[in-house]
């Protein structure tokens, strides 16, 4: 009772000086109201949103530059002096196909942006000792998402081959720009997604929902578990595509157990 009764003077003291200096104290996030909160994240929403759409009109201006460059892998998986153009069987595909394009396209450039705002509305509720691991984990979630891009990109010539070449002889692949472009974005997009899975690992394993020594414990389970969800999310279904998306989710699997040692440590 004593100790309260000496403290508010200090505090009243606080506030006087904060009075007198013309400066309003900071107030802190747990004395924001449910509404404030709810206004400070639609603010970031609405930043969120209008980068991703930015970006979209952005790609959609230079749709013919991203779709020549996203021809590079069909180009390889048909193996001919000159590159087949794509074709369309109704007037609306050429149309989806851009937005489709446009969509992916503004998805990755606003993905920094996004990630930021995400980074700026929980900061306030974290610990000192918390926010450290902030700017690195959105720096690693970017770059996994672009590694994950970067290995479809990559594997998609061998898996389109293989495809292409199950038809047949005497088939002649006469492929529509909105198959396509819907297929390698869906590609992009898995690839991207799943190798974001050693940052959920180590979140969780620095929250202390698992611990390294449990994921090393279930290694054979997650083995099993990784080949199924490669086998089921790859939208191709061609083994190569598939395989190249299971070794890397099992590399990141051992890397989380590493890191979430040295991490505790």
């Amino acid at each position: 009772m004593v100790a309260r009764v000496l403290r508010r003077p200090a505090a009243g003291a606080r506030e006087g000086v904060a009075r007198a200096s013309g400066k309003a104290p900071k107030a802190s996030p747990d004395a924001m109201t449910l509404w404030e909160h709810i206004a400070e994240l639609r603010r970031r929403l609405i930043l969120s949103v209008l980068s991703f759409v930015a970006g979209s009109v952005f790609c959609y201006f230079i749709y013919n530059h991203l779709l020549n460059f996203l021809r590079g892998p069909y180009c390889k998986a048909v193996h001919r002096a000159v590159c087949p153009d794509f074709i369309i069987t109704q007037p609306l595909q050429g149309f989806t196909a851009r937005l489709d394009l446009s969509a992916l396209g503004g998805l990755v450039i606003a993905l920094p942006i996004i990630l930021y705002e995400l980074w700026q509305f929980v900061t306030p509720g974290l610990k000192a000792n918390e926010k450290r691991y902030a700017l690195p984990f959105i720096f690693s979630t970017v770059v996994l998402f672009v590694a994950g891009a970067f290995v479809a990109y990559e594997m998609f010539p061998r898996g389109l081959g293989f495809l292409i070449h199950s038809s047949g002889s005497s088939v002649q692949a006469l492929i529509t720009v909105q198959s396509y472009v819907s297929l390698i974005s869906i590609l992009i997009l898995v690839f991207g997604i799943a190798f974001e899975f050693p940052a959920v690992l180590v979140g969780l394993e620095l929250a202390g929902a698992v611990t390294p020594k449990t994921l090393a414990r279930f290694r054979r389970f997650a083995i099993l578990i990784i080949v199924i969800v490669a086998a089921v999310v790859t939208p191709s279904a061609d083994p190569f595509s598939m395989f190249a998306l299971a070794f890397p989710l099992y590399l990141f699997y051992e890397g989380s157990i590493v890191i979430g040692r040295l991490a505790g440590k």
